[in-house]
């Protein structure tokens, strides 16, 4: 299975008996969206939903932070993901954060998972089979194996300011990463990681919101100065659609890191240093 797959591919294994779907739908306040009412109303048949506001640290006060494994262990678990599982994720979200979902499943162990091409908007157009309510598949026997290397934090962060040993794009819009837009976190201070990228996460899509391709998807990257022959961190407002450069990345052959605290972590520390203004 290809890391990106499309509506026909999906139409064409689903009810696969080793094929899991996942829903991972995310949506931020300002959306005025709830993803678990909406998954209940219209979903990809068959399809379980992940929560990805839970799936995390609950013990932080960040909105996103990497969870145990423990935890991560019964929430993959119950999405009735086993160890051999095939999973495809998708969202209808504006965030596209079905790359959240994957970047998650993958940081755990779930080798083989995908994310659908164009998302539930286009399943949904091309008036595929829905599922509605809750489907609660039989909880797999998953056991995670967690790669902590592809986590940045806050200490690294730091770090990377001096060694400068790897890019960081910052997949946050234009305004905000130049600081001309207030951020809506309490005592969040605005603007960028001084030395950063700005790589606004939806330069990386079609307008029917299909993911680019080739050079296309390459030109997102390097038209912002990234080299992508070189390490790279990916960074945004919580760690959602940061999700999506690594995404971006790994169809293009690269695999990035992603600091999970992102600005929601560094605008709110009063000792990392803050730039604004353009890249």
């Amino acid at each position: 299975m290809d890391s990106l797959v499309s509506t026909d591919w999906l139409a064409a294994h689903l009810g696969d008996p080793d094929l899991r779907v996942i829903d991972a739908s995310y949506y931020l306040p300002e959306h005025q969206r709830d993803a678990r009412a909406e998954y209940a109303a219209d979903h990809i048949a068959g399809a379980a939903f992940m929560d990805l506001a839970g799936f995390a640290d609950a013990a932080s006060s960040l909105p996103s932070m990497v969870p145990s494994d423990a935890d991560a262990a019964g929430r993959v678990s119950r999405l009735g993901i086993d160890s051999g599982s095939r999973v495809v994720v998708y969202d209808d979200s504006p965030l596209h954060s079905a790359a959240r979902g994957w970047w998650l499943l993958r940081l755990f162990g779930v080798r083989d998972v995908a994310v659908l091409d164009g998302g539930f908007a286009k399943w949904r157009a091309e008036k595929r089979p829905i599922g509605y309510g809750f489907d609660l598949p039989e909880p797999g026997n998953f056991a995670p194996v967690s790669d902590r290397g592809r986590v940045r934090d806050l200490a690294a962060m730091t770090a990377n300011l001096d060694h400068g040993r790897e890019q960081v794009a910052d997949a946050r819009s234009p305004a905000r990463f130049a600081g001309t837009e207030p951020e809506s976190r309490p005592n969040t201070e605005a603007g960028h990681i001084p030395g950063s990228r700005n790589v606004h996460y939806a330069t990386l899509f079609n307008a029917d919101g299909t993911w680019k391709q080739g050079e296309a998807l390459a030109r997102a990257f390097t038209d912002q100065g990234i080299d992508l022959d070189k390490p790279l961190i990916a960074t945004c407002g919580s760690g959602i659609t940061a999700a999506a450069l690594v995404f971006g990345a790994h169809l293009l052959g690269h695999e990035a890191a992603l600091y999970d605290g992102s600005w929601a972590e560094w605008g709110a520390t009063p000792s990392a240093p803050k730039a604004t203004g353009p890249a």
